[in-house]
């Protein structure tokens, strides 16, 4: 029988007095299971990951990390973003340190790791996503798919149970794109737990074991990848995948 792993039950999440950005969002994701969320900017998709990591307090709802709710556990908040971990478009990595010092801070510092254990498993990681030529490095020497992979890396080394993963291509020049998916791709493979939120189709539906399609605020439709790709169901799924293609412009 599979392990429910995260579970979200009527989520709600305003800003003040505006309206809605999430409403009544209900979902669960299993051990080793990828889950793609989808939709057009703005429909909540980043807000949605930033609750399911506590980065956003939520109005309405439960969220559940292997069946305890955040709210009966808020002074362990912390407990729980690590095993929720999350990897944002903008790496985050300190420029003043190494590749290895930023790798080596948050596990020696949050969770009291001895530097030799941390070190031997972040040149481990380093070396699976082809980067450990480059442990000495600052970030500055680094493109753009490089910091990314190394931001992949800082997430895993925390032991994560779940790992959300937003936008992470969107800051990257197409040339970098591939190289950081793949990594991505071998990371589902390997079968850690994942939340992606993308607007790379292709990669969506080769990674994604099923997908969410948001607006907003809703759960507009939910389905495996070939399903959803090929035979969406809602009028407004359809539009939103047509709007991914393009028909030749005759001059």
């Amino acid at each position: 029988m599979a392990e429910t792993i995260l579970e979200v039950e009527h989520l709600k999440k305003s800003y003040g007095s505006q309206a809605l950005v999430l409403n009544d969002i209900s979902f669960s994701i299993e051990k080793g299971e990828v889950v793609v969320v989808v939709g057009p900017s703005g429909c909540g998709k980043s807000t949605f990951l930033r609750c399911l990591n506590r980065l956003e307090d939520i109005n309405e709802g439960t969220i559940k990390l292997r069946g305890v709710s955040y709210e009966k556990e808020k002074k362990k908040v912390h407990q729980f973003r690590e095993k929720v971990g999350m990897v944002f478009q903008s790496y985050d990595l300190f420029p003043n340190m190494t590749i290895m010092g930023n790798l080596l801070l948050a596990p020696m510092k949050v969770q009291k790791r001895k530097k030799e254990e941390v070190q031997a498993e972040a040149e481990q990681l380093l070396e699976r996503v082809g980067l450990l030529e480059k442990k000495d490095s600052y970030p500055r020497q680094l493109s753009g798919g490089q910091k990314q992979r190394v931001a992949i890396v800082r997430s895993l080394l925390m032991h994560p149970e779940v790992l959300l993963l937003d936008e992470i291509t969107a800051a990257l020049d197409p040339e970098m794109v591939r190289e950081v998916l793949q990594v991505v791709l071998e990371l589902a493979k390997s079968g850690m737990t994942m939340v992606i939120v993308t607007h790379e189709m292709e990669f969506a539906r080769a990674v994604a074991d099923r997908v969410i399609f948001l607006d907003g605020g809703k759960v507009v439709e939910e389905a495996g990848p070939e399903e959803f790709f090929n035979h969406p169901k809602t009028d407004r799924a359809k539009q939103f995948l047509n709007s991914f293609h393009y028909e030749a412009v005759n001059e």
